[in-house]
């Protein structure tokens, strides 16, 4: 392809847009204090597997994981070459994440069999619900469908 002298910016800008819809997924960035941390709760707690990585020095520094359809990335916070730079408090405050499953408590099941703290099953808005907060605090919430009565929690000491 001739450029005639354009650079691959102008090039790019010059492309007309297609009826292809463009944008196919939106993915939770959460930037972490500590990734090793953060790896065992998403991958040996709730399963999750890791299917891009970027790891330079052989250290995994970003990463890409991915639980059925779902995916989130993971970045450690990084200043002066070693893990910090991390802004005061909890990081994942006020940041809710709704993952929508087949079965919750299936989810809620699991993640106590992996020894993470899952707040017992209830029903609002129609769908189980079960949730976790991540190292950082970041609020991960497990929905599914349901046509139970609004006020039905579920128990796992039945």
């Amino acid at each position: 392809m001739a450029t005639d002298g354009k650079s691959l910016f102008d090039i790019a800008m010059e492309l007309k847009p297609t009826d292809v819809p463009n944008v196919r997924q939106a993915v939770p960035f959460f930037n972490v204090k500590d990734i090793e941390a953060s790896l065992r709760f998403y991958m040996n707690g709730l399963g999750f597997t890791m299917t891009r990585q970027w790891n330079p020095e052989g250290r995994i520094r970003w990463c890409w994981l991915e639980l059925g359809g779902a995916a989130i990335m993971l970045q450690e916070y990084w200043k002066d070459g070693r893990p910090g730079g991390w802004p005061a408090g909890l990081l994942g405050q006020g940041v809710s994440i709704c993952f929508t499953c087949a079965d919750a408590i299936a989810v809620y099941h699991d993640a106590r069999g992996r020894g993470l703290e899952a707040s017992t099953p209830f029903v609002g808005n129609n769908m189980w619900v079960t949730s976790l907060v991540d190292p950082d605090g970041y609020r991960l919430e497990f929905e599914s469908p349901t046509d139970v009565p609004e006020d039905t929690v579920y128990s796992d000491q039945a």
